[in-house]
Formats: structure tokens, sequence, C-alpha cells
């Protein structure tokens, strides 16, 4: 493994330095913490819909927990590789990817995922404050008033929630990462134990009568395959953005072992669990509310007890925020941040996102799917390959060899400088690859790709990126590759 500067060596650029995007001196989390990281990214409304919404794909129950387990053994794999590069240097995401792409060229990838989380953290906030709103009205419906009158497409009321969840982000994000990581500690367990006393409540109340498929079995025998290939294929994408960027967190891990064994608590068990607790919530409400509801907030909105509502309604507000921060804020601030370490702090960049979430108008994207669907997919097409570009470069062209020093130097002595700090290798290798998936995206009669345009672009990138960067390949299996520079203060 590198070993990791513990100071800052006069000769790093600060163009490509600051404290925030440097290796870091300690890494600390073990396997907990991941496991943490894990289900405050899955237990959300968006989480709990989605996995109700595998059940109503026209498949019966086994058929979907077999796409489940297959789904998750999938990303579980896949987090692994993409966490190595930057738990092994201790380097955030966009950092890592000046490997492949040039000390300069990575800020292509990192805005890119900036602008991705962008989005997101804004839909997010919204359907936190939505719960948040839910709870007012419960217990003040004076200000059903405020409902009536909008501003730019959102209600006051809903302005009102908006802005609450936003400043509640703001400040847990503002104490760093040892904040947020005590934050999300307790938070996804919290979540758990009230999705537990929810299941139990609706168990009663429907007194056992549940039925565990979410929709009409279309689908039987052999003529099921493709439902299923298309259900594995949906687990994987809905969390292909937080694995792309889960350097940023697996940089923090004591040690690969410890981040592999959070991994597997997180996905394979963590998402399987849920999926259990969710598919017998959402199925219960049919013979309790007389219909089937997939949405928790409204599940719990439904129940007549003031203090479940409002702690049902609270706890799905705390996923959220778990959610927003460790996927949609910390990225964009690393993102942002390298784009100008001089200039940009990690707390800055995050900020920058946060801003630019309201400016988006997120109320006006969820109330038009159709917009918010193309503005997604099209963002999501560039996921995949550089997912694939970044596992070929550091697996298979660098053979897990990362220079530290050279990753924050500015000039030829960096063994990541290339060409004036570009890799055009990588970036000949994203273009083909994007462009496949905004044909996916907008052609009609494309669109049964869709749901695969992630393990598309991994394909295309990598594959493009392995032949790109051929004459870099044979350099490093002859041994022609420049020896790691070794900067220390004082040279």
């Amino acid at each position: 493994m590198t070993s990791l500067p513990t100071t800052s060596p006069p000769e790093y650029s600060d163009r490509l330095y600051n404290h925030d995007l440097a290796p870091l001196k300690s890494q600390t989390w073990n396997w907990y913490n991941i496991f943490a990281f894990w289900m405050s990214d899955v237990h959300s409304v968006g989480g709990y819909v989605f996995a109700g919404s595998l059940f109503a794909l026209g498949l019966n129950s086994w058929q979907v927990f077999t796409s489940l387990l297959v789904g998750v053994f999938i990303l579980y794999f896949m987090c692994n590789l993409i966490a190595r590069p930057s738990q092994q240097a201790g380097v955030p995401y966009p950092v890592a990817c000046r490997m492949p792409f040039g000390v300069f060229g990575a800020n292509v990838p990192a805005i890119i995922r900036g602008l991705i989380a962008v989005a997101w953290y804004g839909v997010q906030t919204y359907l936190a404050s939505s719960a948040l709103v839910l709870v007012l009205l419960r217990f003040f419906p004076g200000l059903q008033s405020l409902a009536e009158h909008k501003f730019v497409g959102l209600s006051y009321i809903g302005w009102i929630g908006f802005m609450t969840m936003w400043i509640l982000q703001a400040i847990v994000f503002w104490f760093g990462m040892e904040a947020i990581k005590k934050f999300i500690d307790w938070a996804g367990p919290a979540v758990y134990a009230v999705m537990f006393i929810l299941m139990i409540y609706i168990v009663v109340r429907a007194n056992g009568h549940i039925n565990f498929t979410l929709g009409e079995v279309k689908y039987h025998g052999a003529e099921a395959i493709f439902p299923m290939i298309t259900a594995i294929a949906l687990v994987v994408s809905y969390f292909s953005g937080p694995m792309l960027n889960f350097g940023d967190f697996s940089r923090y891990g004591k040690n690969f072992s410890e981040v592999r064994k959070g991994n597997f608590w997180g996905l394979p068990i963590n998402i399987l669990l849920f999926s259990v607790v969710t598919v017998v919530i959402t199925s219960g409400t049919l013979p309790v509310f007389g219909k089937m509801i997939t949405d928790p907030i409204e599940t719990v909105s439904r129940i007549d007890n003031t203090l479940a509502v409002v702690l049902g309604a609270f706890t799905f507000i705390l996923a959220t925020i778990g959610i927003n921060i460790v996927a949609n804020f910390v990225s964009p601030a690393f993102d942002f941040s390298n784009v100008a370490p001089k200039h940009i702090s990690w707390r800055t960049g995050g900020f920058i996102a946060a801003v630019a979430s309201i400016f988006i108008t997120p109320w006006n994207l969820f109330n038009n799917p159709a917009v918010i669907h193309y503005t997604l997919d099209v963002l999501a097409t560039f996921i995949g390959p550089l997912f694939g570009i970044l596992i070929v470069d550091f697996y298979i062209v660098k053979k897990q060899q990362i220079d530290v020093d050279s990753l924050y130097v500015a000039d030829s002595r960096s063994r990541y400088w290339y060409t004036n700090g570009w890799h055009y290798p990588a970036l000949f290798a994203l273009v083909p690859a994007v462009l496949v998936g905004l044909l996916i995206a907008f052609i009609p009669s494309l669109h049964g790709l869709a749901n695969f345009a992630w393990f598309t672009g991994v394909l295309l990138g990598g594959i493009a990126y392995y032949f790109a960067s051929a004459a870099e390949r044979r350099a490093y299996a002859e041994g022609r590759i420049a020896p790691a520079l070794k900067l220390t203060p004082g040279n």
C-alpha cells in the first residue's frame, strides 16, 4: 500500500491541493461506519418507493427477491472495486480520477458527478419537506391558507418546509465529516426501529392477511427471465450515483477489509431486509386502508394517532436528510472543490451545490416526470463510462499502483501530468460511450435499453479506454514508467 505523506510538501500545487482534498493522515472508519453509510443511503422515501416498485413489475415474490439478491451482489462487487483506490491512497473520488484523466482533466468527471448530485439534492430536499409540511398541517391546520398561494410554483407552506429542510441539512454538513459520521451512525438504525414498529402495526391491523405480491403476476417460467434481468439492472442503476463516488467515504476506512465488511452488511444484508419490511408494509396497506399505498409518508398520515404520525414523518425526514448528505452533499463538496482548490473549500463546494439546488426549482422538476426523467437520464449516461474508465485504469493499466505525490503536482514531474495535465485517451473513451447513452435516452425505439444504460456505459467506456491507453499499458508492462515522486518539506 502506498505510504501517505504526513504534511503538505511545498511542491504541491495550490491548483490541485487544499486541506480537504489532501491524502488523509489518519483513516479511522470501521465496518460499522461504512454499514451506516449504506443504511443512510438506502433508508429514504425514494428507496422505499423503489423497493416497492420492483414488486409491481409483474413478477412473483421469489423472482423479485432473486433479482434483488443478484443485483445487490453486483453492487457489492462493484463497490469493492471502486472503493480500493481511494482507500489505498486516502483521497476522495475526484482526486482518484486524476490517475486516468490527468491532474486537470479530472475536473470533467468531477463536474459531471457534481451536477448529478445537485439535481438529486434538490429533489430529495423537496421530498423531505413534504413530510415536514404534513406534520405542520396536522398540528397547525390554520396554516392551510399558506398552501393556497404559490411563489415560483411552490406554495408558501411548501417554501417554509423546503427551506427548513435546506437549513437543517446545511447545519449537519457545516460541522464536517465527523459530524456527518455521527449523524449517519444513528440515523440508519433509528429508521429501522420505526419501520419495524410500522410493519408490526400494519400486520396487526391486517390480522396477518398480507399478500406479498404488489401487482398482478404477468410472467411465468422462462418468460420471466427478461423482466428479472430488468429488475437486476434497475437495482444497480438506482445506486449507481453513490456507487461512483463511494471513494469519498471509503477513503476514511481503516483498511480495505473493514470497507469490504461494511459493504457486505450495508448492501446485500441491509437492502434485502429493508425491501422485506417495505413490501410487508406496502402490502398491508390494501387490507388496512382499502387501497395499496406506495408512499410511506401517505401511509403514516393515515394512522389515527397524532404521535405516531409525527414520529413516522420525522423518521422519513431524518432518513432523507441522511441520504441527501451522504449522496448529494459530500460528493459535490469534493467535486467542486477539486475544480479550484485554492478558492473553493469542501464546505464552499457543498454550499455551491445546495444553493444551486434551490435555483433549479426541484418541485417543478418533480411535478413534471418527463423533464426530470430526461434531465437525470442524460446526466446518468455519464456515470457508467466514468466508472468503467476508472476501474480499467486502476486495475488493468496501472496494476493498482498509486503515486500519491503525483496527484498534487502540476508539472511534468507528475506521473499523471500527461499532456498539460490532461489525459486524452480517457476523454476519447468517455465521449463515444456517452453518445451511445444519449441515443438510448432520446431515441424512442431504443428506450427498451434505457434500464441497461449503466451496464452499456461501463462496458463501452472501459473497453474504449483499454484500447485508447495501449501505449501507457505497454509502458507499465515494460517498466518504463518514471519512479514515484518522493517529495518532502524543504526539497
